[in-house]
């Protein structure tokens, strides 16, 4: 974006839309002969306002804050967005009731239909991170209506067996 700087005067409108495009996650690259590549990535509007809600975090403010003094060891910055990350994970305020939404959408979307608490933890910890996520994700899956209704251990016992007469041939 700073190579624009140099532009004239009747090319500001091109200034404007590069960075219009910049701000719709569409990046241009030099390619090796001569001309520009387009790059356009694709995000989840959750991530979105999960890197947005964390600025409005005191937590999230306070751990920023360590992580320039150099007093966490385990969390750091975003390379291209300068957002706290654990592990590399996004960290998720619990500001909205943000969690929730990503717990109902990794549950009940058309795409994932109702997951164990185990299958969800795991693909949910790929991107987000918070305290206690494990927990959080159990009780969300054990207080599903339709997971109680469908999973095994939630059914009646069919009761005591009782034993058949095998009748005898002589």
């Amino acid at each position: 974006m700073g190579i624009l700087a140099h532009l004239e005067a009747y090319q500001r409108s091109l200034d404007r839309e590069v960075h219009q495009l910049d701000s719709l996650g569409v990046r241009l690259a030099d390619s090796n002969e001569g001309g520009v590549i387009v790059q356009n990535r694709a995000e989840s509007s959750l991530v979105t306002e999960v890197k947005e809600k964390q600025f409005n975090d005191p937590l999230l403010a306070q751990l920023k804050e360590g992580i320039h003094k150099h007093k966490t060891i385990a969390f750091s910055l975003g390379m291209d967005d300068g957002t706290p990350r654990y592990e590399g994970r996004l960290c998720v305020s619990d500001i909205d009731g943000l969690r929730e939404r990503i717990l109902a959408e990794a549950h009940t979307s058309r795409y994932s239909v109702h997951p164990s608490s185990k299958k969800m933890y795991h693909d949910l910890k790929e991107v987000y991170w918070w305290n206690n996520m494990k927990r959080y994700v159990a009780d969300f899956v054990a207080k599903c209506p339709n997971c109680q209704q469908v999973k095994v251990e939630h059914q009646k016992p069919r009761g005591m067996l009782k034993s058949i007469e095998i009748p005898m041939w002589k």
